[in-house]
């Protein structure tokens, strides 16, 4: 690989920027300066300094994120701010979020490079749980539950899934639920809950897991951390 190659894929600067940089002087490999921008480097046995600090390589970079309300899910927007614009550090620009949270729900958001997982993760065959915490206004009943858990009718030719739900508190001032589903079409479970009654507007949406990993509490609303060895094992050991 290039060494300027290296030094982009890792979300340093642009290779045109990086060729002027190393020119310059500003990048070392293996304690020795180097000045080619192409000359070939082995991103597992090498050790590369930009401007004295260390840039290490990785194929594959996975992320847990707290996802605030008021950002998008997506990789780029023009007028509105999204997830990947609240990383603050250097990183690999061909990061995604797996799945969408709406701009005005929260919680878990996984973000890699990684294709394959991601498509695995999502597809409904896969029966990947996906746990939220749901509010509406008013008192939800149990019955009305029952219709989630059989595969509510939701839209003019979409029928849910059998989902889990469980009522974590109800009065006439409205109803927390627990909704666990293994799908995830646009607006799903704010259109779930509005077949049950044009009354129940969701008011907060909070992703709490995403199969076998959940939504760190030290993670306050739009901050982020790589996931472990552990956990991305965790994530391929599903299917």
């Amino acid at each position: 690989m290039r060494l300027d190659k290296y030094l982009s894929d890792m979300g340093v600067e642009s290779r045109s920027v990086l060729k002027k940089e190393i020119r310059k002087g500003l990048v070392s490999l293996n304690g020795e300066v180097v000045k080619d921008p192409s000359v070939d480097v082995d991103p597992q046995h090498c050790e590369i300094l930009y401007k004295g600090e260390v840039v290490q390589y990785e194929a594959f970079s996975y992320y847990m994120m707290n996802k605030p309300t008021g950002v998008l899910s997506s990789t780029e927007d023009r007028k509105q701010k999204t997830v990947l614009d609240l990383f603050s550090e250097n990183h690999r620009k061909d990061l995604f979020p797996v799945g969408r949270l709406d701009k005005d729900s929260e919680g878990l958001l996984l973000i890699m490079n990684d294709g394959t997982l991601a498509h695995k993760l999502l597809s409904p065959k896969m029966h990947i749980e996906k746990k939220y915490l749901v509010e509406i206004p008013g008192k939800i009943s149990e019955e009305e539950l029952d219709r989630f858990r059989q595969g509510i009718q939701y839209d003019t030719d979409l029928v849910a899934m059998p989902a889990k739900a469980r009522c974590l508190s109800s009065s006439e001032e409205g109803s927390q639920v627990e909704v666990i589903i293994m799908e995830g079409k646009f607006h799903q479970i704010k259109k779930m809950f509005l077949a049950l009654s044009p009354d129940y507007v969701v008011s907060k949406l909070q992703r709490l897991s995403m199969g076998p990993l959940h939504l760190d509490p030290a993670l306050a609303p739009g901050e982020y951390r790589k996931l472990s060895e552990e956990e991305v094992q965790a994530l391929k050991n599903c299917f």
